[in-house]
């Protein structure tokens, strides 16, 4: 759990501090957004196949391989003095922090039994919810008052101390086998190409203005043929790297779709509230973290009530509740403004974390409640890479469509005013007086008048953008709701425990002369 969570945080922690590090290392900052994208894409690589390197290796092997490799290269990230050299080494990073979340979810989906999911879904959902929400808080605070070295060296003592507990409590079920063998090279190129090519042009598509740039075409189609050569050859092989026959369960299939959808809404608002903070109301990036962190603090209280009544209850009405509750949270954000206060911001806040843990819970339990135990290293393996992947399609997404619907409705409130509109008029000339009465002459005055009546356009047209997308987002949890009927209750649930049945005078009697016989005895 302690690795995971690590791994997590690292994945977002990098986020703020991308223009300190491209300064430090004299480049650019959209060179030093490949400090994200590297470490992204590889970590989309290895994620799918750590079930099948589990059976290959050994999983406990496996697990101290990641998080002495994910160690060892936070440190070398930590001392690299050039941004190819800190690329390189955050690549390997992602190799080996990929297996992690997988193989923890795994552990513990095995180890108890499957009445007790919810409660052991509930202490890995604190890590899952709590990461991505303290990762820019934490590494805008590390960045600001020490250096973004640091953010790569607090994982030494945190990996260590993972590797000591790994080492003496975690061991191989008998089930798990190293199988030798002969390694699927192909089914591995495939997955490398296709997820990959994804991640890039997910990361970078916004950017390079999608699909008008032949970059992004050229990495599309590679995407393309590489999934679909995946699929081909996955459903072919006898010892596939990706087990796609899981997603023949129709729990497992359906909970692959709705977490992807989770992530999709999740890591979008994760980036649409700090630039919304940032941007339009002036926020330094640690406030802009701080004010979305009370999102936690409603997870982190509920998340145990969340497991509790997952194992007590039918969890698929957890899911709605959950669904509905981010819903509106999202519906209450669509109402902010360009005076928002920070408690505006801080009780939308907490009750998202409240219907995010009753959504991560119940939905981690359903979604494994029909797999077997030798297969869930497969299974936690694609339900984690989907998660990841709606993420990465709801970021790219939702960034997308702020910047077209901002320039949109740019355009439409300047075609409304004009030298004859009597209201910009008057306030044009305002301006101008308020910069005359500064010490400005006519014409500087008069320039950074229209500026600033520009900049208020940009403003409010950006706010719009926002309320529009935050509303997109709590349609999509709404729209998630009828997909919830495809998933079963575990076995354990659905087996009820016997009625008492009332005994018969006959039975009564020989049951007496039996208490009768045994003392006389």
């Amino acid at each position: 759990m302690l690795a995971t969570f690590m791994e997590i945080l690292d994945t977002t922690v990098v986020n703020v501090s991308i223009p300190h590090i491209a300064g430090n290392l004299a480049a650019t900052v959209e060179e030093g957004t490949w400090v994200v994208t590297s470490y992204l894409v590889s970590n989309a690589i290895i994620l799918p196949m750590s079930g099948w390197l589990a059976n290959y290796m050994g999983r406990k092997k496996l697990l101290l391989t990641c998080v002495a490799g994910f160690t060892a290269t936070s440190l070398c990230c930590g001392l690299a003095t050039t941004l190819p050299s800190l690329i390189f080494f955050r690549v390997l990073q992602g190799l080996t922090g990929g297996g992690l979340q997988p193989l923890a979810q795994a552990i513990l989906l095995e180890t108890f039994p499957e009445k007790k999911h919810g409660h052991a879904m509930a202490a890995f959902g604190i890590g899952i919810l709590l990461a991505p929400i303290l990762g820019p808080t934490l590494g805008g605070w590390i960045t600001d008052n020490y250096s973004w070295r640091w953010i790569f060296y607090l994982n030494l003592p945190v990996g260590i101390f993972s590797m000591i507990m790994m080492n003496r409590f975690v061991f191989d079920p008998p089930y798990i086998r190293r199988t030798g063998g002969r390694i699927d090279l192909w089914g591995i190129g495939f997955l490398a190409l296709g997820f990959g090519t994804l991640q890039v042009v997910l990361d970078t598509g916004q950017r390079k203005d999608w699909f008008s740039s032949n970059y992004i075409q050229f990495f599309a189609i590679l995407c393309v043929v590489g999934l679909v050569s995946l699929v081909i050859r996955e459903l072919r092989a006898e010892k596939p790297v990706v087990d796609l026959r899981a997603l023949a369960n129709r729990s497992f299939s359906a909970g692959v779709f709705l977490i992807s959808m989770l992530g999709f809404v999740l890591y979008s608002s994760l980036v649409l509230i700090p630039i919304y903070l940032q941007t339009l109301l002036g926020y330094p990036a640690l406030n802009a973290g701080l004010a979305i962190s009370p999102r936690g603090i409603g997870a982190l209280a509920t998340t145990p009530l969340a497991g509790y009544l997952t194992a007590k209850t039918d969890a698929r009405r957890l899911l709605v509740f959950g669904l509905v509750v981010a819903s509106l949270t999202m519906f209450s954000l669509s109402g902010l403004n360009l005076n928002a206060g920070y408690w505006d911001i801080f009780w939308p806040q907490i009750f998202q974390g409240v219907g995010l843990s009753f959504l991560f819970i119940p939905l981690m339990t359903l979604s494994m409640a029909g797999i077997p135990k030798e297969r869930m290293g497969n299974a936690t393996s694609i339900y984690n890479l989907m998660r990841n992947i709606g993420g990465s399609f709801g970021i790219a997404s939702m960034t997308t469509f702020l910047a077209r619907r901002s320039q949109l409705h740019q355009n439409h409130l300047i075609s409304k005013i004009g030298a004859t509109d009597l209201t910009t008029r008057k306030m044009l000339h305002g301006m101008q007086t308020w910069f005359h009465v500064r010490g400005f002459d006519n014409y500087t005055a008069s320039r950074k008048a229209l500026g600033a009546i520009y900049g208020m356009v940009q403003a409010h047209a950006s706010m719009l953008a926002f309320v529009e997308a935050f509303w997109v987002m709590g349609i999509i949890f709404l729209l998630m709701l009828p997909f919830i009927l495809l998933l079963r209750r575990p076995r354990a649930q659905m087996q009820s425990p016997p009625r008492p049945r009332l005994l018969t005078r006959v039975e009564v009697g020989a049951r007496v002369r039996e208490e009768e016989m045994a003392r006389i005895s």
